[in-house]
């Protein structure tokens, strides 16, 4: 489970625990993670090579195998896409897209091996529902949400199966945490401050990191698993309305749920 110091990690990781799994947390900054449950914790950054190969060595050489992938790790981006830097939106693929590529090459090899193994990617509804001020994480998940489907129908025959899920907004870090723009521009900050308040009232009054959890422990023990999973009643709404509605209807909703005109 990448990114399971807190958050969804931290609440999919005990729920894992409780469904009978020995379950390997990590993070950045495990000696800055208080332990929980009996979650065995390894430094791991996804941005690095090298961090990713130690990782899951030491999975294998304490467990003998790798069951399931989590893969929670992930950095928020907002703002205006004109104002965040190439740099910026690197370094959110970075993570977000490249960390879980890497975490996958890891471990398929090792799951192909043994016959077979789940991988559950986590996504969001801004993976099928791009949002405004928001493009760059929506791209990310874009891709995340891309690369999931092609790889379950290529290791499928192995045993390996390769699902998403979706949370909406969950009561996290994420309105904090984002990457922060780098050249704010005076055109967006009307438009961007309405986006910013919005997201903020969204992660107060979102899903419980445990509804989410659940979702995750779904994904990774159903018999017949789905190639997505929404978590949670916001973004099983967003997804009905997104199947339902014409697209012009639909991106005029966005637009208007979005305060813009």
């Amino acid at each position: 489970m990448t990114g399971a110091a807190s958050g969804i990690g931290k609440a999919a990781a005990l729920e894992l625990v409780d469904a009978g799994y020995e379950v390997v947390g990590t993070s950045r900054h495990v000696e800055g993670s208080a332990p929980y449950g009996k979650v065995t914790f390894v430094p791991l950054d996804v941005s690095k090579d090298d961090s990713v190969a130690a990782a899951v060595e030491q999975m294998l050489t304490r467990f003998g195998r790798i069951d399931v992938l989590v893969n929670n790790a992930g950095v928020g981006s907002a703002g205006a896409a004109e104002e965040t830097s190439l740099a910026q939106d690197h370094a959110a693929f970075e993570i977000n897209v490249f960390g879980t590529i890497r975490m996958i090459k890891a471990v398929l090899p090792h799951m192909r091996a043994q016959g077979g193994g789940r991988i559950v990617n986590l996504s969001s509804v801004v993976g099928f529902i791009p949002m405004p001020f928001m493009a760059i994480y929506s791209a990310s998940k874009h891709a995340n949400e891309g690369y999931s489907w092609s790889l379950d129908h290529e290791v499928r025959e192995y045993g390996i199966r390769v699902v998403t899920v979706e949370p909406a907004w969950t009561k996290t870090g994420f309105d904090v945490n984002s990457l922060q723009i780098a050249a704010p521009l005076h055109t967006y900050d009307a438009r961007r401050k309405v986006a910013e308040n919005l997201i903020t009232d969204a992660v107060e009054n979102g899903e419980d990191n445990a509804v989410v959890a659940k979702v995750i422990v779904a994904a990774a023990t159903d018999k017949k698993p789905k190639l997505r999973y929404t978590a949670g009643s916001q973004a099983r709404l967003a997804a009905t309305m997104k199947r339902i509605l014409p697209a012009g209807a639909f991106d005029q909703q966005m637009r208007k749920l979005n305060k813009i005109s």
